[in-house]
């Protein structure tokens, strides 16, 4: 099967943390840079990833106050789990935007991640998803491996999807029989002649390949091939602690610990590729800066953005910080955010796109108004 200039998605679900898909796609650039995005699903603390060096947080936070934390700028440090972060950050290839996220406050689950994949200022009002927008933009196409085409993803570009089986998988005969069945020329007609053409092995699954760091690395290895994928989407979830967090242990430091993995494992096999990679995260909101009674917090707003790769312009805290102080939380207890998350997409798109912001903006994210953070966060 020959893929020329699609993306290429593999998925599946794993028995952890890490679900569907794996998104790949082809270079529409002569020279290749590779985008990554991990969705921390749940709601990841930005305090908890990258503390700031505050007492008001000391105080808000007694029993789940990160320690150990490695220093980043004098003013920030990093969660001890996040080592390969920190390893990064030593050689300028490490960023974090904090006091960030999408426009959302009303701290619903589907609500707040509805609108971290479409993009949108309102919930369940667009059937498309910033990253679909922005390879139609790019003018790239693809095939997805999930049982559904991700929000995210999803364009108007027709892109086709199927989801592999551990189960025996018919017979040639059988697909040609049923493939007849339908008038030529029709959707389902298509749609089975695209399913036959496919290699037998390409609809088979192993589980064990649907690992989270075994998917990483399978990323790896497709994305550093020159003719091949550009991009990968990760979906890690378990950021909603709302008890049991923990501060330097617990349940949010052993999540942050699965996504430094996938970075590791990405950073290990990508080899000088790494260099022409942006890693970025994307989470539906924060969380509330005090701490509850089960020794976790709830949902909130601003949180911080992690990023990695060789494309980050250098290893920085870019921040427009709005304090802890009750009159500075939004609502008196949530971070504030001060800076729109959907600026950071779009410039990550136009970066890796090679696309003029401008006009990434106006086609993926409505023409709003946006500040152009390229020069600043990523090299060009």
């Amino acid at each position: 099967m020959i893929l020329t200039r699609r993306f290429f998605i593999l998925g599946g679900t794993s028995l952890s943390l890490l679900g569907h898909p794996i998104w790949n796609a082809r270079a529409a650039t002569q020279k290749k840079k590779n985008l990554v995005i991990i969705m921390l699903r749940g709601g990841m603390d930005g305090l908890t990833a990258v503390p700031v060096k505050d007492r008001l947080l000391n105080s808000l936070r007694p029993n789940i106050l990160v320690n150990k934390t490695i220093d980043l700028d004098g003013n920030f440090s990093l969660h001890p789990r996040l080592k390969t972060f920190a390893s990064l950050w030593k050689t300028g290839q490490a960023t974090v935007v904090h006091g960030s996220n999408i426009p959302y406050t009303k701290r619903s689950h589907f609500e707040g991640q509805n609108q971290m994949e479409t993009g949108a200022t309102t919930p369940y009002t667009e059937a498309t998803g910033w990253l679909g927008r922005g390879i139609d933009t790019a003018e790239l196409n693809g095939l997805a491996i999930s049982l559904q085409m991700p929000l995210l993803l999803r364009g108007k570009i027709t892109a086709d999807n199927y989801f592999p089986t551990t189960l025996s998988l018919p017979s040639s005969k059988i697909f040609e029989k049923v493939t007849s069945s339908f008038v030529e020329g029709t959707p389902l007609h298509e749609a089975m002649m695209s399913i036959n053409a496919r290699p037998r092995e390409m609809l088979r699954a192993n589980w064990k390949d649907r690992e989270p760091l075994k998917l990483a690395k399978t990323a790896a290895e497709q994305l550093k091939a020159n003719d091949g994928p550009r991009i990968a989407v990760f979906d890690l979830d378990g950021f909603d602690t709302h008890s049991a967090q923990g501060g330097t242990d617990g349940e949010h430091g052993e999540k942050l610990s699965k996504y430094d993995g996938i970075v590791k494992v990405l950073k290990d096999n990508l080899g000088e590729t790494f260099e022409d990679t942006l890693i970025v995260t994307l989470t539906e909101f924060g969380r509330k800066v005090e701490e509850n009674g089960g020794y976790g917090t709830e949902h909130g707003y601003g949180t911080a953005i992690l990023m990695a790769g060789g494309l980050v312009k250098k290893s920085q805290v870019y921040t427009d910080w709005p304090g802890l102080s009750k009159k500075a939380l939004f609502e008196g207890q949530d971070l504030n955010a001060t800076i729109d998350a959907r600026a950071i997409y779009c410039s990550a798109m136009a970066a890796c796109f090679d696309v003029d912001f401008n006009y990434m903006r106006k086609h993926a994210f409505w023409n709003e108004q946006l500040p152009d953070l390229t020069e600043k966060l990523f090299k060009t």
